[in-house]
């Protein structure tokens, strides 16, 4: 394990990219970066609001969740997200042009509903993405977390399932059939059959919103997560710092970090064995070796 670069704030979504760089959200900043491989930094855009989930795109650009912010807390030190801001006017889907920094807002709501919280996202092989919604907290309660589909032109959006605590992050199977999600607060792995682009098969009963392949005990956190070539998902763990990686079947094994919380991680490198991980809440960026092959997202240059 080795730190990247640190005094970030607040980084999420990284994206590995072929000369060894990476793309991150800086969700308290409202920017993306990118962090060379010497750990120096440079701002590629200014997004406003809380950025969260980043992915690249057919297009080349970067799509970008943006949760709209968060009022900011530290606890020893520790960065804690918490309620909606004062200036909160929405979450969105954005994208950048990473050589001009051009940034364009391409979804704000779905159906007459805005969008809250939009967290994370993974494009499919047809060119579309799908994309979690946190929902967002008050001092009254919380919204009820969803999932979407999208075109990356803007051009169409749909809501797949309605009604969730709190999902986090997203990801899909080597085939494509089958779509994860991780709840945070329940620390709860889902798994969702793929029927079609932007259509999710019926849940396996009355009251399940899908497949659960694993819940954890005692009290941590989930956030976001990544596949592996061969199908084991890997999810960030807050509380207990670090990734947890699961089988189809749901049995788990976790990799600690020295951090209250590892909330993102992507694969690169020229075997895809190289992980970067954020640990959002100190603000540092980790680079470690994995054990297997992560799976090449769609659109991830070699």
């Amino acid at each position: 394990m080795k730190v990247v670069a640190e005094g970030l704030l607040f980084p999420e979504g990284p994206v590995a990219l072929p000369d060894g760089s990476v793309l991150i959200v800086e969700t308290k900043r409202g920017t993306l970066i990118r962090v060379a491989p010497s750990g120096s930094v440079s701002v590629v855009a200014e997004l406003g609001g809380g950025p969260n989930g980043a992915a690249l795109g057919p297009d080349g650009w970067v799509y970008i969740c943006n949760n709209g912010g968060f009022e900011w807390h530290d606890h020893g030190g520790a960065l804690i997200p918490g309620d909606l801001p004062a200036d909160y006017v929405g979450g969105s889907i954005q994208r950048v042009h990473c050589e001009s920094g051009v940034v364009e807002t391409l979804y704000t709501e779905c159906e007459g509903r805005p969008l809250r919280g939009p967290n994370d996202l993974v494009f499919d092989s047809y060119g579309g993405f799908w994309f979690t919604d946190h929902g967002k907290a008050t001092p009254d309660g919380h919204d009820h977390g969803r999932i979407f589909y999208a075109k990356a032109d803007g051009s169409a959006i749909i809501c797949a399932l309605d009604r969730l605590h709190g999902p986090n992050g997203i990801g899909l199977s080597p085939d494509g059939g089958t779509l994860y999600f991780a709840e945070t607060p329940t620390a709860r792995l889902w798994a969702c059959d793929v029927a079609a682009p932007g259509r999710l098969g019926a849940p396996p009963a009355p009251w399940m919103p899908a497949r659960l392949i694993a819940t954890m005990p005692g009290y941590q956190m989930f956030d976001s997560l990544k596949v592996e070539a061969d199908g084991h998902v890997c999810v960030g763990t807050l509380i207990n710092g670090g990734i947890t990686i699961f089988d189809a079947q749901g049995a788990s094994e976790h990799l600690p970090f020295p951090e209250l919380a590892i909330t993102n991680l992507c694969f690169g490198g020229a075997d895809m064995r190289d992980v970067w991980a954020t640990a959002s809440s100190s603000g540092r960026l980790y680079r470690t070796r994995w054990p297997r092959a992560g799976l090449p997202l769609e659109y991830q240059s070699a």
